[in-house]
């Protein structure tokens, strides 16, 4: 699976880019929300370049999804780095009173800095950093409490900055999800398309639900047995494995001839949704 090459840059995230940039200066501190199943893959490394050195906070989401016990690993990373980092489910709300909280002690310190300046003192400014499909609008709608954010279950619809006030010490300006013009290894575009930061038309689903049933296959070999009802030892060719997920879930064209494309989708759509149970892709120990 060497060559599953896959890059996705719209347009629109050149523009949208610009707009980040251009904005830093207003904000206090940036929170950088990162998929908690893949916190090295979905961190936008273009994002890091321009930061100029502002307050940052590490914000983990969907650990619903992700393997306790490396999330706590990455959790100790974070801290190992000197960052702050809050572990969230924006879902549910977990973890988005510490966020707040962390927030405004760093942005804080700028806002003491003008006040002792003699500008009148105002609430923190934040800016919400992330790619697409984390989870940013659903966090800043937990946030509000209420559906004042447009959201989706597909990349890239906030296209435009808008500014939010959450409570009377934070305001917080939203920003597009962003991805980078090429990803240098190929495993963090697998790894982005597997848990939908990518859109799925544009990349090779066979290519990609192969190397994904091998990787199962080796890694979690049990829960494929007893979701599909399989028989060990599994497969060792990722074909006659996805064929028979197919038949047992009842993936087939007329005549009984297994529908692939459809075996592929669902699997693809089950690891998603935890129905395989949760996962970790990015492994600390994978660092160097």
């Amino acid at each position: 699976m060497d060559d599953l090459n896959i890059n996705w840059f719209p347009g629109h995230m050149t523009k949208a880019l610009r707009m980040i940039q251009a904005n830093l200066k207003l904000v206090d501190v940036v929170i950088e929300l990162l998929d908690a199943r893949i916190p090295v893959s979905s961190a936008n490394p273009v994002i890091h370049q321009i930061l100029e050195g502002k307050p940052r906070v590490v914000a983990l989401n969907k650990i619903d999804l992700a393997e306790p016990e490396y999330t706590k690993q990455w959790i100790e990373y974070f801290h190992s780095q000197g960052l702050q980092v809050v572990a969230l489910d924006s879902m549910t709300g977990k973890g988005t009173k510490e966020l707040v909280s962390q927030v405004e002690k760093l942005g804080s310190l700028k806002a003491a800095k003008l006040v002792s300046k003699g500008v009148n003192a105002r609430a923190v400014r934040a800016m919400i950093l992330g790619i697409p499909n984390v989870g940013k609008s659903s966090l800043i709608n937990r946030l509000l409490g209420m559906k004042a954010v447009r959201t989706a279950d597909k990349p890239g619809v906030t296209r435009g900055k808008q500014w939010i006030t959450i409570g009377k010490n934070l305001e917080l300006l939203d920003t597009p999800g962003v991805l980078w013009p090429k990803f240098e290894d190929p495993e963090v575009g697998f790894r982005l398309a597997m848990t939908g930061a990518i859109n799925d038309d544009i990349y090779d689903i066979e290519k990609a639900m192969s190397k994904m049933l091998l990787f199962l296959r080796e890694n979690y070999s049990q829960r494929l047995i007893e979701r599909y009802n399989l028989t060990s030892p599994l497969p060792e060719d990722s074909i006659e494995l996805l064929g028979l997920i197919g038949a047992r879930r009842g993936c087939l064209r007329s005549g009984g001839v297994i529908d692939y494309e459809k075996a592929r989708r669902m699997i693809l759509n089950e690891f998603r949704n935890s129905k395989l149970g949760v996962f970790t892709l990015d492994r600390p120990n994978e660092r160097e």
